[in-house]
């Protein structure tokens, strides 16, 4: 069997970003970056007044001083105004300050009276003055290619005067899910079938990581109708199928995708759930099999498929890998199999606890989780041992 890191390792050696493509900016939220992006324009664009009150020098202001109101600029057009020594300018929040200007004093600290004010307190220089560049200079760096696109980052981009930019394609995928014992929902089961869930899951999981779904089917355990529907998920960047990729006599998946003149680069993984992984290509189209069972099949997802759709995106190498935090492990927990094992669990502020059954069918257990914990193979963790644990939200 291939260990965890070299089956990873050997899928993203293979998969590549796709072409980029332009968007406009709210179209590129949770996207990635294409290119390096820098400032134009320094923020703020010029002095302007953190505060409503009166723009003043700050020599002119002494407690119990009057100030002679010369006029008003508010947010908005330049009126190229200016003050001289004794002098005060009406201004409210974000309006250029007048030349001769260095400080704002609050509206609260004067007492208007008529065309003067009273100062009530002495003005330190650049008081209350947002100094032009003092967030962001002209020039800087502000979006890294490969970096994800957040609404906060989409509003740095809005105030260069961006309407669009150049981001990396969402990756088209195809799930398949296969098997005679699945039953649609909303159809009756028959004896000795479920209802099949994995093509849920498996969609939700590709939307979440930015790609788009353009076919979800599921097929029977017949090699005809697999291989008919392969071919059509084959026109996509990726196929993702669920199910049939293990060794029984129904286990139809590796024969259909052969037929079709795919090559199988990868099977067997040493990860637990989810041995029974495939990976392979047909023409421009990576293929992905992932075992049938739910747990197993979200599992090999998120540390396989996931990480090739966000690189396909155009992600960076350091946004590829699932989120992980320190935590405390609330009881025991022990792996005496032979691969690693990634348990599901909840992490509620520090603390790790292992959710219900550890099984790989185990969906209500799965569906409690928002962390999973990785344990070595044949190893043993202790109550209260400090582990890290990626984040599933």
């Amino acid at each position: 069997m291939t260990s965890e890191q070299d089956a990873l390792a050997a899928v993203l050696a293979k998969v590549g970003p796709l072409p980029n493509e332009r968007a406009t900016l709210l179209d590129s939220l949770g996207r990635f970056a294409a290119r390096d992006l820098f400032a134009s324009r320094p923020l703020p664009a010029f002095d302007n007044s953190a505060m409503d009150g009166y723009a003043v020098r700050a020599e002119s202001c002494r407690v119990g001083a009057t100030l002679r109101v010369v006029g008003e600029q508010p947010a908005g057009a330049d009126l190229c105004l200016t003050i001289a020594a004794g002098e005060a300018l009406r201004i409210f929040t974000g309006a250029p300050l007048p030349a001769g200007a260095d400080a704002v004093i609050m509206q609260e600290e004067v007492t208007r009276e008529g065309e003067t004010i009273r100062v009530h307190g002495d003005v330190e220089r650049g008081e209350f003055i947002r100094g032009k560049g003092c967030d962001l200079a002209a020039g800087q760096k502000i979006v890294t290619r490969g970096e994800l696109l957040s609404a906060p980052l989409l509003a740095l981009l809005a105030s260069q005067g961006l309407a669009q930019l150049e981001v990396g394609a969402q990756p088209r995928i195809a799930i398949i899910s296969t098997g005679d014992e699945l039953a649609q929902p909303g159809s009756v089961p028959r004896a000795g079938q479920i209802f099949e869930s994995n093509a849920i899951m498996l969609q939700a999981l590709a939307m979440r990581a930015g790609a788009l779904v353009r076919l979800v089917e599921h097929c029977p355990d017949d090699l005809e109708r697999m291989k008919e529907l392969f071919l059509r998920g084959l026109g996509n960047d990726a196929l993702v199928v669920s199910g049939g990729v293990s060794v029984g006599e129904h286990d139809l998946v590796k024969p259909a995708l052969r037929a079709l003149g795919a090559e199988i680069d990868l099977w067997r993984v040493a990860i637990k759930p989810g041995k029974p992984f495939l990976f392979g290509r047909a023409g421009a189209c990576f293929i992905f099999g992932l075992p049938g069972n739910p747990v197993s099949a979200f599992v090999t997802f998120l540390k396989f498929v996931r990480p090739a759709l966000l690189k396909m995106s155009g992600a960076s190498d350091e946004n590829l890998a699932l989120r992980e935090v320190p935590a405390r492990l609330a009881v025991e927990a022990v792996n005496d199999d032979e691969r690693p094992h990634y348990l599901r669990g909840r992490l509620e502020g520090e603390i790790f606890t292992p959710t219900g059954r550890q099984e790989s069918h185990a969906l209500f257990a799965l569906s409690r989780a928002n962390a999973l914990l990785q344990i070595a193979a044949q190893s043993r963790l202790p109550a209260g041992a400090t582990v890290m644990v990626a984040l599933l939200a």
